[in-house]
């Protein structure tokens, strides 16, 4: 396959890490296809993100498929009476959305296997993250064996590859590398629980992780507060 028709699926979900991977592959030439999930998140903020870093980032396409995680719950994201916690706890927080990643990439899996794409890509953290197991390095080389096994693309020899440039980065180090390649990182929303406009909390973890991020950095941080 040539460079020029190589193509890609990110998955985008309108914060800072996803849209920094968005522009790493753009960046190593792939032609990218964008796929964020109305999960039933507390807020529709990042969706308008999302949709703002797609169409700046030239993807070729943006999806927003409907998901509702809500149903099950469990998650302070998706359960409205299960507050966001503003201090760390003990063990897996509680903003752990049960699967997520898992049925993300499965969602993407399935797009690329249309695109004839064999390339995703994941902004999954295992540095600055908040302990969640689908954020490990073992999971994403589960997951892209499973691909492999699982789809027709795969039993007929076109391997799929799972790409998380971000696994080993300081929240630091993404904000400088996506700084250098042109991502504005004012149309992100990272917080978990922003408000219709995307202001953020500055209180979540989320929040605190991404201030600490650009403070590290040495960079501005244009995140709006409420």
């Amino acid at each position: 396959m040539s460079q020029i028709n190589k193509k890609a699926v990110v998955l985008l979900s309108g914060g800072l890490d996803s849209a920094t991977v968005l522009a790493i592959a753009r960046d190593q030439g792939y032609s990218c296809y964008a796929l964020s999930l109305d999960y039933g998140q507390r807020h529709i903020a990042e969706l308008n993100a999302a949709r703002r870093v797609a169409e700046t980032l030239g993807a070729v396409e943006h999806k927003v498929l409907p998901l509702s995680l809500d149903a099950i719950g469990g998650s302070a994201l998706t359960d409205n009476s299960i507050d966001v916690p503003e201090l760390a706890g003990e063990g897996i927080p509680i903003t752990y959305v049960p699967a997520r990643n898992t049925i993300f990439l499965s969602l993407a899996l399935g797009w690329a296997e249309v695109l004839g794409a064999h390339d995703i890509f994941v902004g999954v953290n295992a540095v600055d993250y908040s302990g969640y197991p689908d954020c490990r390095p073992e999971f994403i080389a589960a997951f892209e064996h499973l691909a492999n096994l699982a789809t027709k693309a795969g039993v007929e020899g076109e391997q799929f590859k799972m790409h998380a440039p971000l696994i080993d980065m300081s929240k630091a180090q993404i904000v400088q590398a996506g700084s250098a390649l042109g991502v504005d990182y004012g149309q992100t929303v990272s917080c978990y629980q922003a408000d219709e406009q995307g202001r953020a909390c500055g209180r979540c973890e989320s929040c605190r992780f991404r201030a600490q991020g650009f403070a590290d950095a040495g960079l501005l941080d244009p995140t709006v507060y409420a």
